[in-house]
């Protein structure tokens, strides 16, 4: 079974971006909804399990959701639902060529999407995913490219 890439994964719905960060800390955290629970300082885990059931969660709630589960796809999906992009703020790091090859390759795939598209032999999804990842990194090399000369600590890489 192969692992999920986590970085490419958008939810359709609320419901599914919450049983999806629950699905993220069991599968990479090895966490129960329990310990999710524990760690939002929730006194009572049926309350979480209510939301994730229902698709509806306190939006006061959704950050430490979030960070107890280690993925932000609510708030993916709270952007995407409003035709909207996350971009991750850049830290203005050294561009390296891997990432210059990364940009290169994603355009190229998402051109070769859209022309496929345009003839009728690649569906809607895969062409917004292509296009969608492309957008991403190239926004986080801008800022990147914007903030080189005040670069941030790393502390989180």
């Amino acid at each position: 079974m192969t692992r999920r890439n986590w970085k490419r994964v958008q939810p359709n719905s609320l419901r599914e971006a919450l049983e999806q960060c629950k699905e993220h800390a069991r599968e990479r955290l090895n966490k129960s909804v329990d310990n999710i629970a524990e760690d939002m300082g929730l006194a009572d885990k049926w309350s979480l399990y209510k939301w994730i059931q229902n698709g509806s969660m306190p939006a006061k709630l959704i950050r430490p959701y979030q960070i107890a589960c280690g993925i932000n796809l609510v708030s993916r999906w709270l952007a995407a639902s409003e035709g909207r992009l996350l971009v991750d703020i850049p830290t203005g790091r050294a561009i390296k060529q891997e990432d210059l090859h990364q940009a290169h390759s994603g355009f190229a795939q998402a051109m070769s999407l859209i022309s496929d598209f345009c003839a009728g032999k690649a569906d809607q999804a895969t062409t917004l995913e292509a296009i969608r990842d492309h957008l991403q990194l190239m926004g986080r090399l801008h800022g990147n490219v914007q903030q080189h000369h005040t670069p941030e600590l790393e502390f989180g890489e």
